[in-house]
């Protein structure tokens, strides 16, 4: 059993070789004291869970596993805090964000997003993010759905929230935010949002809403 660049119980590791190592789910995640997002147990025995990289907000690294024919692999993962993404709406229009993203180099009109602080529940962070990007503070939100993202190499949990009844409040941009709110009519929002550049959280947030009839 070994976990680098994290506390190791290595000492009080069994004598059998081929008992499963222990995972992450004990060992706080981010800064803030969370745990890993994991949503039970493998139902693959893993031999080896390795951090590599551990930066606070993002945590990434390898479980080794043996798979179903008895031959073993590194499955690479990368950990990031739960994300709120919000479908806000007021007088027939539905509140984006227009912002460059240095990652993908291109600027992107999205839906208002951001990070599930620890104590926060997806709609209390939905509401603040909101007010914060924005400048508009909702007096109702309702949760439509969560998901985990990209499952190939995330564990990242993404909870979709529904917003409305906005009063006007003090914009309150993070450091690293640039960015300039934006409003569309429901008719078009999703049309605006399928023309690229896009990108999945705002069409599945709108898609949710428009299934729910809130669009």
């Amino acid at each position: 059993m070994t976990r680098e660049n994290a506390d190791s119980d290595a000492g009080d590791a069994p004598d059998d070789p081929d008992a499963p190592a222990a995972d992450l789910r004990d060992l706080p995640a981010f800064a803030d004291g969370r745990n890993h997002s994991l949503p039970g147990e493998p139902e693959w025995p893993v031999k080896e869970v390795v951090v590599e990289y551990d930066e606070g907000w993002f945590v990434g690294g390898y479980d080794r596993v043996e798979q179903p024919d008895g031959t073993e692999k590194n499955y690479y993962w990368a950990e990031l805090s739960p994300a709120t993404v919000i479908v806000a709406v007021a007088d027939d229009r539905v509140l984006f964000v227009e912002q460059y993203r240095p990652t993908v180099r291109n600027t992107q009109l999205e839906l208002p997003a951001g990070i599930v602080e620890s104590g926060e529940s997806y709609t209390e962070a939905g509401a603040r993010e909101l007010a914060e990007e924005t400048g508009f503070e909702p007096s109702s939100t309702s949760l439509l759905q969560e998901v985990w993202c990209s499952t190939g190499v995330l564990r990242h949990t993404r909870g979709y929230v529904f917003a409305e009844g906005l009063e006007p409040v003090d914009v309150d941009h993070d450091s690293n935010e640039f960015l300039a709110p934006r409003s569309v009519p429901v008719e078009e929002a999703l049309e605006i949002a399928r023309d690229p550049p896009t990108n999945d959280a705002t069409l599945e947030g709108l898609l949710l809403a428009e299934r729910e009839g809130l669009l």
